[in-house]
């Protein structure tokens, strides 16, 4: 076994001394330390806390989507002009993902789009009607489009 021991400098906080313990002695300290800290960052941004499913499947499944998520958030986050920490670009997205907008202005110049996203939920809410064939339709306006969506008797079929 190897000891690889160093000195974990964080912004704002006191210096910590860290050990490690490895058993590959062909690798650098360096790439060793730097493994290490990638995976501390896998750990915080994780958010895989429990599974909503029981078999091996639904499992694997989960764990899939969270790494695809995880990586477009990553991917999202580098092409960005602004800076923005990882947990706190995907909370924004989980609140604006069901938003019509372009995610890259927005997450660069944010202040505009909330702004009309603010104005949009203050007007009234959707209008339901009833339309030709007995069913009902639904009409929902932003200020940059309107969305109208109708269903009938065949439609639960």
């Amino acid at each position: 076994a190897r000891i690889i021991t160093y000195v974990d400098i964080k912004k704002g906080k006191m210096p910590k001394l860290v050990s490690l313990l490895t058993n590959d002695f062909d690798m650098s300290m360096e790439t060793i330390v730097a493994i290490y800290r990638r995976r501390w960052q896998i750990k915080q941004n994780f958010p895989l806390r429990y599974f909503y499913g029981e078999s091996a499947n639904a499992i694997k499944i989960q764990i899939w989507v969270t790494l695809i998520a995880n990586l477009l958030l990553s991917l999202m986050q580098s092409s960005l002009q602004r800076r923005w920490s990882f947990s706190g670009l995907a909370t924004m997205v989980r609140i604006v993902l069901m938003e019509y907008l372009n995610m890259n202005n927005f997450f660069n110049m944010p202040d505009a789009d909330m702004k009309l996203m603010l104005e949009a939920a203050a007007e009234s809410p959707p209008e339901v009607t009833e339309n030709e064939q007995g069913g009902l339709s639904l009409t929902c306006c932003h200020p940059n489009y309107c969305v109208s969506m109708s269903w009938n008797e065949d439609f639960y079929v």
